[in-house]
Parts: structure tokens; C-alpha cells; sequence
């Protein structure tokens, strides 16, 4: 099927161009059947067949489904299937439904060897009737070429689908063999780019928090298993209630305010922004009520609503430090409400915690560990960027490597 526009890319990487073909899904795909066994009939363990739920296209693979490498879940159930029901290389699964991520996500399925794979709940399972390079597939129905197609055809608000019907009428394009591979290959690397900062930043956490759990005391104790060398010889740590470390604030309406640039924060993070501010400083932050295990820590102006508490007035204890310390606090220990969950400034103020003896260099220990861990999270957060960065710049190429249909 041709129309009057030219099917050509801004990027090649052939020098001579030649016009893509293009087709509908139906004609060159087969939609194969797949299965409806739910999450709680599958596990991680053991089993004959594996089943790739519409969750785990949307959240946990990308274009490419390495079956070799991932980790898929086996169906609990004894079942039997033939060979059509089994996936080969080459096949494609597309979620067909979705709350908060994108519908009509796919992945390509390669590497299966002598895996029996099915494709399961709420997905699409086709095969093509043609030659594809491998990986083209996975990467062009994950393009905003393709998506932009399926834009107008999606149904449903907060839970979103697309019908098989839908599906058949829209449009794949693909240029010559040799050009396909290309295009798999450079897109293939910049996955397993990504791939491989995400696992480094994933290391930096689990770094992070080994050293955690050595540079503070463990329960029961006063002393820390790592100390740095100036401090090796200095007393034990003491114990001090939370409100002998700091005085805790109450956040206020802001709706009386105008808009403006003072960040306002509640349990659940950012809010918006107004023109006045609750506090100006260093701050550590706690849910009063809703979120309260996840602790915020803020420098500037801002203001908090009702739903977070802020600290303020420090004594012997660096806000940073007390930060650390709030992290490795089981918030829910503390939890005051059968329902929503919800913390008290008198509890908080009554948790006992370890900080480094004030005449005894306290401050330059809390200083030396702050210094440590905050170093690391600011790795973390940089290595994070660099994963945003090469997710653009992919997505920026996939713009250009696949032509507008």
C-alpha cells in the first residue's frame, strides 16, 4: 500500500536512499492466541512453561525480550500445549491495556532456545508472515512513529485499551534487509548502554547501603563497625532523644498564597509552587500522615502543608546527619492510625537514635559520614541523569531513523 508521501527517514545508513515499503498490520502479521493466567498462577521459581504478563511488557522489558537473560515468570498450573501455542524468535507481544504507562508497548522476543514461552494476560501475540532483521520489529512498534498511530484508537480513561480490530488497520513501514539490521543495532546498543547504567546505579545503592549499616551502630550497640581513622580511638556514641536534636514544625495551608517560585512540598513530595515560605534553611521532612516513611530532605525556602512535618533549630546534629538517620528509621514502628498511616511530633520526638559524642569531635564524625554517603548519592542522582540523557538521545534517533507514516 504507497500513498503521495515518500516514505525516507532524516537519518540513513545506507548512502543510497530508497524509499521504505509499508503495509498493514494484517497483511504481513498472524495474531497467534494467548492465554489469561492471572499473576497469582505464576511464579519465579520453577515450572514448564513461562508466561510474559501485559505488566511485565509495560514495566519490565524493553523493545527486546532476551529469553536467555530475563527473568520470566513460569506458570504454575500443569498444562499442555502444542507447538503453535509456544513463541519463537521474532514474535512480538503488545500490552493491550494500561492504567499509567503507555498502551500498545511491545517487545520482540529473541534468544528463546528451548525456553516454552506463552503470551499471556491482556497482550497481543503476533508473528510475521515475512523476513524481518532481528530487532527491527521491537524497536519500531516502540517508535513515536508507530504509537502516534495508535493515539486516536485508544478507548478508556483511567484504564486504557486497544482493540485487535484497531490494531489490524494500522501501518508498519520497513526499509531493505541491510538497513533493518542497522537500525536494530544501533538502537540495541543504546538499550544495552542504558542497561548497563542502570545496573551501575544499582550497585551504588546497594554501596550506599552497605556503608550505611557499617558507619551507623547496629541495634543494640553504640559503636559503628567502619569508623574513619581520625575517629578510631574516640568513645562510643551516645544516645539522645529526637527532640534533643531538633525541634519539629508543623506545615500550614497554602491555598491563600499566590502563585510564585517557593517550592511547596506535602507527604507525597512536590505540590506547586507559591510566592511566600514556611522555612528557610536546611530541613528534614516526615509525612505527618498518608506516606510517612519516606523522608525529605530540603535547603532553601519552602513551605510544607499539613501532611508533612519539617525540623528546624538543630543542636549538635547536622540536618543532613539527621537525615541519614532518618532513613534508617522503620517509620511504621511508629505508626499511630489503623487506617491512613500517621506519625505525632511527641513520637517522633520520643525515638531514641546514636549520634557521635559532642566533646569528642562529634560534629567533624557527622561531618566526615555526611560527606560520605551524600558523595554517593550525588554519583547516584548524576549516573541517573546520564540514563534520562541517553533515553532522549534514543528517542531522539528513533525519531529520525524510522520516516512519519
Amino acid at each position: 500500500m504507497k500513498n503521495n508521501v515518500k516514505l525516507i527517514p532524516q537519518l540513513c545508513f545506507s548512502h543510497n536512499t530508497v524509499e521504505w515499503d509499508e503495509a498493514k498490520i494484517q497483511d504481513i502479521f498472524i495474531f497467534l492466541s494467548t492465554n489469561t493466567y492471572s499473576r497469582n498462577q505464576l511464579n519465579y521459581e520453577h515450572g514448564e512453561y513461562q508466561n510474559i504478563h501485559y505488566g511485565d511488557v509495560l514495566v519490565k522489558y524493553n523493545s527486546i525480550i532476551d529469553a536467555q537473560r530475563e527473568t520470566i515468570p513460569y506458570i504454575n498450573e500443569d498444562i499442555e500445549c502444542t507447538s503453535n501455542d509456544i513463541a519463537i524468535n521474532g514474535d512480538i507481544i503488545i500490552a493491550d491495556t494500561a492504567e499509567d504507562e503507555i498502551v500498545g508497548k511491545a517487545s520482540e522476543i529473541q534468544n528463546v532456545g528451548n525456553k516454552r514461552i506463552l503470551s499471556g494476560l491482556h497482550t497481543f501475540w503476533l508473528r510475521p508472515q515475512i523476513s524481518f532483521a532481528p530487532k527491527y520489529l521491537g524497536h519500531f512498534f516502540n517508535s513515536t512513529q508507530y504509537h502516534n498511530q495508535l493515539l486516536p484508537l485508544i478507548q478508556g480513561a483511567k484504564v486504557s485499551s486497544i482493540s485487535k480490530k484497531a490494531l489490524t488497520n494500522t501501518i508498519i513501514v520497513y526499509p531493505s534487509p541491510i538497513e533493518q539490521q542497522k537500525i536494530a543495532d544501533c538502537l540495541s546498543s543504546l538499550d544495552d548502554l542504558i542497561e548497563a547504567t542502570n545496573r551501575k546505579i544499582e550497585a551504588l545503592k546497594e554501596h550506599k547501603k552497605g556503608l550505611m549499616q557499617r558507619l551507623f551502630p547496629r541495634d543494640g550497640e553504640n559503636v559503628p563497625e567502619l569508623r574513619f581513622p581520625e575517629f578510631q580511638r574516640t568513645k562510643g556514641w551516645v544516645e539522645k532523644k529526637m527532640k534533643n536534636l531538633c525541634s519539629i514544625g508543623n506545615g500550614k495551608d497554602y491555598k491563600h498564597l499566590s502563585k510564585g517560585d517557593i517550592p511547596v512540598y506535602g507527604s507525597g513530595g512536590y505540590m506547586t509552587s507559591v510566592n511566600d515560605f514556611l522555612y528557610d534553611g536546611e530541613s528534614v521532612c516526615i509525612g505527618r500522615k498518608g506516606t510517612i516513611d519516606r523522608p525529605i530532605f530540603i535547603t532553601g525556602k519552602f513551605w510544607t502543608v499539613d501532611t508533612l512535618f519539617y525540623t528546624h533549630s538543630f543542636f549538635n546534629c547536622l540536618p543532613k546527619f539527621l537525615y541519614l538517620i532518618f532513613q534508617k528509621i522503620d517509620w511504621y514502628k511508629y505508626n499511630e492510625a489503623g487506617g491512613v498511616p500517621s506519625l505525632s511530633k511527641t513520637t517522633i520526638g520520643e525515638i531514641n537514635v546514636f549520634i557521635p559524642i559532642e566533646e569528642d569531635g562529634g560534629l567533624k564524625e557527622q561531618f566526615k559520614i555526611v560527606d560520605c554517603l551524600f558523595s554517593l548519592d550525588e554519583l547516584i542522582e548524576a549516573t541517573s541523569r546520564k540514563v534520562e540523557i541517553l533515553k532522549e538521545h534514543k528517542k531522539g534517533l528513533m525519531q529520525q531513523l524510522f520516516p512519519k507514516i
